[in-house]
């Protein structure tokens, strides 16, 4: 057979996907395919582009399986542009040599939009598009650094995807960062007002500053002709040092321009439902292509694109008609996503929205007039949900709308229950029924076989936990035995992991990840990481690079609230604390102005500090004898108690004693979730022991023990596991069992649903703890000895090291600068954060007369 040749000029992501699609179809019997790109790489994720600064090489940015570029009739040519076409004679221009086609695919994307901003051409401005606009961009900032003496100050235009994606590449390399936006929310085309100042609240408390409703006028120079400052449309300023231009992106179509095929008049090729243009077999992919009277600017419909044109290539029919616009991605550590109808413009639609300012947590969903159907929805501080909902969108919910919403709601139904036609993963057009086919028909027993067969989750990774638990149902339904894998990076679960950590005496994540796991790992596993080498190391959790795996609150040692200020939480075992020490909590809550609170677990928390204020609060507690009090870690938060025998004429032991020795045992031990226990004197129950992951009740002969106790939004009684032991039986039953659920827990799981995963139930604890059926007793015991006699309260340690206090301020160039967007509100002689409707009148950081019961202010 004669072969013909395909031309593809350009070579990204869509364009690999177009050669993919040709190599799994066989076209490459009859095809020859050459693809030309500008950049001197092959097709990289830009989807990831900000992992750049993070990678050793571009290899680990490379596009899938590199083997496919050694497929027969697939070559690439890197650092090839394409000069000239001409669908006349069907010839292309290539390093001044002409070469024919029988078919041309313009895969040439697009290229950063700078607005007509005077100064935009200034040195110091850049775009965000590619890795050699990143290369230059952190070469500049390190350089200018340098010369100026002090951080260097940025700003993006633009707060969309891009911007803030940009913001936090800025952050990650020091800089002061500002995100300026000329809609009134960022992010408008994805999210609601609702969403965008949920999004606005969480990105401004990791230190970026937000403008809104702003318009840059032009960009000034310094003495030296480089970038100094901005100015904006309503007057002001903002000194600068570095700007980068996210605006959007524009199609490449100077090619087909200069061609005379026809373009849309705001720009991209116009192309029909094959994605063929104007030119015979001349096709338009991507973002270059303007399909049904517009241009689709996600990679999502770019692959849908590339698949019809290999199908048109090889004779079929294929359409694109439509695409999934949804989108979800982690922007600066904070989850945002949005599906469907997200607006709400479908006529007669409805809207649940459930809203928790001070967890940052906004989330919506429309649905039809009838409350019946899905249409769409926004997520923004947990989008843990996108993965089932999305692919219901235009399906029945089949629950209460409210149930999607709600904080590890228990009837938020699973992917099982997803129609076969329901669409998994948008990226690569893949159904629920095609992941169950890769199971049932295709043989695949783990998610890699189920990604490769399938493509599912492939591309941006959102759907990976739905089609994880898709895969997971089916290989139950077809009775074989299901995988416990931590995420995509470890095949392994949170108790094989804690283990080979043990075992092998591993000590840090990057050893970890190279010995037994894969890529650079995730959100969910550096932390799962973090707290399995804490538990069993005993190391500061700033030590090395173990201060980049963990969560916020630990990396700061406090607890963030909704202003972006933290909480102090000293710890007080048993509720017990001298009049010295509540002098010395008085006073400091009163030199830093900090609104004081009693917990229900009886302690003491002080809200408002400031992160620069951290170590010298912390400096006065600690010289007073107070410690830690792990309000913000995964691990034990208080043991409260009642008084005992010690006062009460009721109480039969000395629940005090006993809760200050546990609290003091058990400070400090990092777990999957955080722990609770409770001592109650006897058996009217005034510390609420029965609500607690392990509580412990008085009795004539002794404690009676019980565990898998908690609150939360799925409350839980604890069960009895043991009874009228004497004090060192009860102790060495409590190591043992949390030392057990240490080791053996899924991550965030708590002791309640713990208990009952284990196989026997309590009954099964009961042996391993009571009867040491496993023979790990004697283990288990050394593990918590060795925990207790490594411990060292991590502030005391922190404020003994200058490298650690670093980490603590306000602004990388202005350490001890007060953030000027925190305001508070006088209310019951405290002080509390302003809210928005109150912001208006208060200057930052000053604080309004006191509000009258129940009057205005």
């Amino acid at each position: 057979m004669e072969r013909s040749t395909v031309v593809v000029v350009g070579a990204g992501m869509v364009a690999r996907r177009l050669v993919e699609a040709l190599v799994e179809r066989g076209a490459t019997e009859q095809w020859d395919v050459e693809v030309y790109g500008d950049e001197p790489y092959a097709p990289y994720d830009r989807v990831a582009l900000t992992s750049w600064f993070d990678c050793d090489s571009i290899e680990e940015l490379l596009l899938g399986d590199q083997s496919v570029w050694d497929a027969p009739g697939i070559h690439l040519h890197t650092g090839t542009p394409v000069e000239a076409v001409d669908p006349t004679s069907r010839t292309v221009v290539v390093g001044g040599q002409t070469r024919r086609y029988d078919a041309l695919v313009l895969a040439t994307g697009s290229y950063a939009a700078v607005p007509p901003v005077e100064g935009a051409d200034l040195p110091g401005c850049f775009v965000y598009r590619t890795v050699d606009d990143l290369d230059s961009l952190r070469d500049w900032i390190e350089r200018r650094g340098a010369e100026l003496g002090r951080p260097v100050r940025s700003a993006v235009v633009g707060g969309g995807l891009l911007g803030l994606e940009a913001a936090g590449a800025l952050t990650a390399l020091g800089t002061a960062t500002t995100v300026v936006e000329f809609a009134d929310r960022l992010m408008p085309v994805q999210v609601d007002p609702g969403g965008g100042e949920a999004l606005r609240r969480l990105i401004e408390g990791l230190g970026v500053d937000v403008r809104t409703s702003t318009a840059t006028s032009r960009v000034v120079a310094g003495t030296d002709a480089a970038v100094s400052a901005m100015e904006f449309a309503h007057g002001d300023a903002l000194d600068v040092d570095v700007v980068v231009f996210a605006t959007g992106v524009r199609p490449r179509d100077e090619l087909a321009r200069e061609a005379g095929l026809a373009v849309h008049p705001r720009g991209g090729v116009l192309a029909d439902e094959g994605c063929r243009t104007s030119a015979p077999d001349v096709f338009a992919v991507g973002e270059v292509a303007c399909v049904a009277d517009r241009v689709w600017g996600l990679v999502g419909p770019g692959y849908t694109m590339a698949e019809v044109v290999a199908d048109r290539l090889l004779g079929g029919e294929a359409t694109f008609t439509d695409a999934d616009l949804s989108t979800k991605l982690k922007l600066l550590g904070v989850d945002v996503a949005s599906f469907g109808d997200a607006f709400g413009t479908t006529p007669d639609s409805l809207e649940v929205v459930y809203a928790d300012p001070v967890q940052g947590l906004y989330k919506k969903l429309v649905l039809s007039d009838d409350a019946g159907t899905l249409l769409g929805g926004v997520l923004v501080g947990d989008a843990s949900a996108y993965g089932t909902l999305r692919p219901l969108v235009g399906h029945p919910l089949g629950a209460d709308a409210a149930a999607w919403l709600l904080p590890e709601s228990a009837q938020r139904p699973t992917g099982g229950a997803l129609p076969d036609d329901a669409t998994v993963c948008s990226c690569n057009n893949v159904s629920a029924g095609t992941v169950r086919c890769a199971v049932t028909d295709q043989g695949c027993t783990d998610l890699a076989g189920v990604k490769a067969c399938t493509k599912a989750g492939t591309s941006c990774g959102s759907c990976v936990p739905m089609v994880k638990q898709l895969f997971q149902v089916q290989l139950a339904e077809a009775g074989i035995e299901v995988g416990n894998d931590l995420c995509e990076h470890f095949s392994l679960s949170r108790a094989q992991l804690f283990d080979v950590v043990r075992v092998s005496g591993i000590r840090t994540f990057s050893e970890l990840l190279a010995r037994h796991g894969r890529g650079r790992g995730c959100d969910v596993c550096r932390p799962v990481a973090a707290s399995i080498l804490a538990s069993l190391y005993q190391e500061h959790v700033l030590d090395g690079e173990g201060a980049a795996l963990q969560d916020t609150n630990d990396h700061v040692m406090a607890n963030m609230q909704k202003d972006g200020s933290y909480s102090v939480v000293p710890r007080i075992p048993g509720g017990e604390v001298t009049p010295e020490g509540l002098i010395v909590i008085g006073e400091v809550a009163k030199d830093f102005g900090l609104y004081t609170k009693i917990t229900g677990g009886q302690r003491i928390d002080l809200f408002g500090a400031r992160i620069e204020q951290l170590p010298a609060i912390w400096s006065r507690l600690v010289d007073a004898g107070f410690e830690s009090g792990h309000a913000y870690g995964k691990s034990l938060r208080t043991v409260k108690s009642c008084v005992g025998s010690t006062w009460c004429r009721y109480g039969v032991q000395d629940s005090v004693g006993l809760a200050i020795a546990l609290e003091l045992r058990y400070r400090g031990l990092r777990s999957p979730h955080k722990i609770k226990l409770g001592v109650s004197g006897c058996a009217r129950e005034c510390a609420e022991a029965r609500g607690k992951d392990v509580g412990v009740i008085a009795t004539d002969q002794g404690w009676n023990m019980y565990v898998g106790g908690n609150g939360g939004f799925t409350p839980r009684h604890a069960q009895l596991f043991a009874e009228d032991l004497t004090t060192e039986q009860l102790v060495r039953a409590i190591d043992r069992f949390l030392m057990y659920y240490v080791r053996t827990a899924d991550r965030l799981q708590r002791t309640a649903p713990w208990v009952e995963a284990v196989e026997g139930g309590i009954d099964a604890v009961r042996a391993v703890v009571m009867d040491d059926s496993l023979g790990i007793a004697a283990d288990l015991d050394a593990a918590m000895d060795a925990h207790v006699g490594g411990y060292r309260d991590e502030w005391a340690a922190t404020l003994d090291d200058p490298e650690k206090l670093r980490k603590f301020a306000s602004f990388v160039n202005a350490p001890d600068v007060a953030d000027p967007d925190l305001a508070y509100v006088a209310e019951r002689g405290q002080r509390r954060p302003a809210p928005p409707e109150e912001r208006g009148v208060v200057i930052a950081g000053a604080t309004l007369p006191v509000r009258t019961a129940g009057g205005p202010l």
